[in-house]
């Protein structure tokens, strides 16, 4: 697939995907949001890669949020930046996803990093939250994933007060995982992605599944059993001879049953 908004390159067994409006803060837009869903959709239909990075274009920025620019105005969907179906397809992506925060991770960035499943970030990167500084929230992934790394009292904190947070501030309370120094970024964040892409690719999908279903209740616990454990039952002998006596109209054997 071709994009304008964003950038996807393939190296090994490791994606990288670039938000690609460095003169605007890589800040998304309707557009960028469907790109990045897409780009992720295609990416969990194929076997190629084992792990996804995102990131940023340029020095400056991660993201800082986003625009309506050319979007309805409309109190409907169509008025309403799409950025839940980025998230949901970073959950629902059966690979880890390792987000690379190269500057600014603000608003809608800092949601974004904190829906990967780790974040590797430059010391001069700056994390905040600040809707309530423009009236607005994002309530669900933005409060109960922020509450989840750094404790109720702390994610109240950042939303009430939105402090600015220096990338070591953020690795002490558990906002991201790592911290390096801004010109090891790209090294540091392959070297990761690498370790990780070694590890098993079905036990990684199984993991990420599990962390998931608690948020995503029914659907999260579907994904679970439907995209991966019954795909391993089908393939057992009592799964076999449940088929085969289905189709020969017969009694199965249950001697197959519970082994």
């Amino acid at each position: 697939m071709t994009y304008e908004e964003i950038i996807y390159r393939e190296d090994g067994p490791v994606g990288t995907l670039t938000l690609n409006r460095p003169d605007d803060g890589n800040m998304f837009t309707g557009k960028m949001c469907h790109e990045i869903r897409d780009c992720i959709n295609e990416v969990r239909r194929e076997t190629r890669t084992r792990v996804l990075v995102i990131t940023g274009a340029g020095d400056k920025f991660f993201c800082i949020g986003g625009r309506k620019n050319g979007m309805e105005e409309t109190t409907l969907y169509a008025g309403v930046l799409p950025t839940l179906e980025m998230y949901e397809s970073i959950d629902r992506l059966q690979k880890p996803v390792v987000a690379s925060v190269n500057g600014f991770a603000v608003g809608g960035g800092n949601v974004l990093q904190m829906v990967c499943d780790v974040t590797i970030a430059k010391e001069s990167a700056v994390f905040r939250q600040v809707g309530p500084m423009m009236g607005s929230f994002d309530a669900g992934y933005g409060t109960w994933y922020l509450e989840d790394l750094v404790g109720k009292k702390r994610a109240k904190d950042i939303w009430f007060r939105n402090p600015k947070m220096s990338a070591a501030q953020a690795r002490e309370m558990g906002l991201i995982n790592e911290v390096v120094p801004d010109g090891q970024l790209q090294e540091a964040t392959r070297k990761m992605a690498l370790e990780i892409a070694d590890r098993g690719a079905f036990a990684l999908a199984s993991i990420k599944a599990a962390f998931n279903a608690r948020h995503g209740g029914v659907g999260g616990l579907s994904r679970m059993a439907h995209d991966l454990l019954l795909r391993t039952y089908l393939k057992t002998d009592e799964s076999k001879e449940l088929s085969k006596a289905f189709a020969e109209r017969r009694s199965p054997d249950t001697d197959t049953f519970g082994h």
